[in-house]
């Protein structure tokens, strides 16, 4: 990926004994596509996505629908599907004409107008901030009147459609924070447009091979209904967990829990800036759609009180100030440039989970861990980066530490050779850091531990143990964190297959 900083890079030499090299493309900033309806944990996600905008391709930001927000076609036409909140727990509100979209939803719009006024000072940080202009340029209205409405291509379905048929390079991420309807259309465009003409397959190929979908669920069915049958080449990442979302304070480890309450939330979120003032906490006096009785995250009420009101309290009321969810921030997490390369497969784990369970010290697999277990690194990343939207000189902020790699993150190495991981680490504030080397155990596919010689040293070993077969993978990392306010961390991945005797 392309640096992050305007400064120069570290080099980390790493020698293998008995090890050959393979060649590795370097990565380039991903392409991403946003779809997301008008819940408040989108919005809260946006702050973070735009935060992070630096570290991708914003390809487009789209208005979507799901079960959850649909605006209506305009014409004052009802509709309801059976199962949904509306009609739930002795309630019946619909069918309606839209449900929980407020009219001229704009916070997408919003939230590019407010990264307007901090671009400046964002670009001080980091120069691969995108323009205010570029953003603006990006944002459409998708598949929005009805849930899981496929029906008629829109602008947001358009731009998708015209991505993937596009004949720039590498994957397209299509991160589905609501529901996947304008994704949906896109392809079924594709679908209708292609597939009688003769260059279909090859066609049909490079779509489903360029499209990978990263989705909080399926929160309208179309994946289920349309995509996964009808593009079965598409791959899709399931990225839902709640350790971001609405349930986090079930998941968080309680070591990290303090970044949830109000204290850290209010000196680092709600007090840093516009975006700061943007974020939603709780008790702030705000709400998506006014009336809304599934919104009462603005209100300093009890559970109580606020079913006295009307409310429907689906989830514990905390104190005000206090962190609500940015619960689709998972979907992109994997993408940033943290050296953890989790985006290129979706066994490697990263800030964002991995498609599978992860172990914890006791050996345990708790729920959500895989994402829990980086909570406290990315809040802290987080934070620094919203302290960037206030700091116009680069000297008064702190950045992450920088390690590389001087030859290629992929190797193979013989069972019994020993490997040998040789690292220098620098900080572009010149603060002090501490080095770990860890086996990311949980993403090998050789399924032991191996031994690191000196994990808190810049110099490491281990040896490949005789057991393994060929093809298993050993991921070996290394961590660098810096004593700056927030502490920061980077890593990076040397990925060890195994070859044949």
């Amino acid at each position: 990926m392309l640096s992050r900083h305007v400064l120069t890079s570290l080099i980390v030499a790493v020698t293998l004994a008995s090890v050959h090299s393979q060649s590795s493309d370097q990565p380039v900033r991903p392409r991403t596509i946003v779809t997301t309806d008008p819940e408040l944990d989108d919005s809260n996600s946006l702050v973070t996505f735009l935060l992070y905008s630096a570290e991708v391709e914003t390809e487009g930001l789209i208005y979507a629908s799901s079960q959850f927000h649909w605006r209506g076609d305009g014409k004052g036409t009802r509709f309801s599907m059976p199962d949904r909140e509306y009609s739930r727990g002795g309630i019946n509100l619909c069918p309606c004409t839209s449900w929980r979209w407020k009219p001229g939803e704009r916070y997408i719009d919003d939230a590019v107008e407010i990264y307007t006024k901090v671009y400046p000072n964002l670009r001080v940080h980091d120069r691969n901030y995108p323009t205010p202009e570029f953003l603006r340029s990006k944002i459409r209205e998708g598949n929005v009147e009805f849930e899981g409405d496929t029906s008629k291509d829109t602008p947001g379905s358009d731009l998708i459609k015209r991505v993937l048929l596009d004949d720039e390079p590498g994957p397209v991420y299509l991160l589905a924070w609501g529901g996947q309807s304008t994704i949906a259309r896109a392809l079924k465009s594709i679908r209708q447009q292609y597939e009688a003409s003769p260059a279909w397959p090859k066609l049909l190929e490079k779509v489903s091979q360029k499209a990978i979908i990263q989705a909080f669920g399926d929160q309208d069915g179309t994946n289920a209904s349309y995509i996964k049958p009808e593009w079965p080449g598409i791959e899709f990442r399931q990225m839902s967990t709640a350790t971001w979302g609405y349930g986090a304070r079930s998941v968080v480890r309680p070591e990290f829990a303090h970044y949830l309450n109000a204290e850290w939330t209010r000196e680092n979120v709600s007090s840093v800036g516009p975006f700061g003032a943007f974020y939603r906490v709780w008790g702030d006096g705000k709400q998506m759609v006014p009336g809304d009785i599934f919104d009462y995250f603005g209100l300093d009420l009890g559970a109580d009180e606020l079913r006295a009101k009307g409310y429907r309290v689906w989830t514990p009321p905390q104190q005000k100030g206090a962190w609500i969810s940015e619960g689709d921030t998972s979907t992109f997490m994997n993408l940033i440039d943290n050296g953890l390369r989790a985006h290129e497969d979706a066994s490697f784990g990263g800030w964002g989970g991995r498609n599978a369970a992860d172990t914890d010290a006791l050996g345990a697999s708790p729920r959500d861990y895989a994402t829990a277990r980086w909570f406290e690194l990315a809040q802290r990343d987080f934070a620094a980066r919203l302290k960037w939207t206030v700091t116009p000189a680069f000297a008064s902020a702190n950045h992450e530490p920088r390690v590389t790699l001087s030859s290629p993150l992929n190797r193979t190495a013989m069972p019994g050779s020993t490997v040998r991981l040789v690292a220098t680490a620098s900080d572009p504030d010149s603060n002090a850091l501490t080095v770990k080397w860890w086996q990311y155990s949980d993403a090998d596919t050789y399924p032991r531990t191996v031994s690191l010689s000196s994990p808190e040293t810049l110099t490491t070993t281990f040896q490949v143990p005789t057991d393994a077969a060929p093809g298993q993978t050993i991921h070996a990392l290394i961590q660098v964190t810096d004593n700056g306010t927030p502490a920061l961390t980077s890593f990076q991945r040397v990925i060890v297959t195994v070859a044949a005797q």
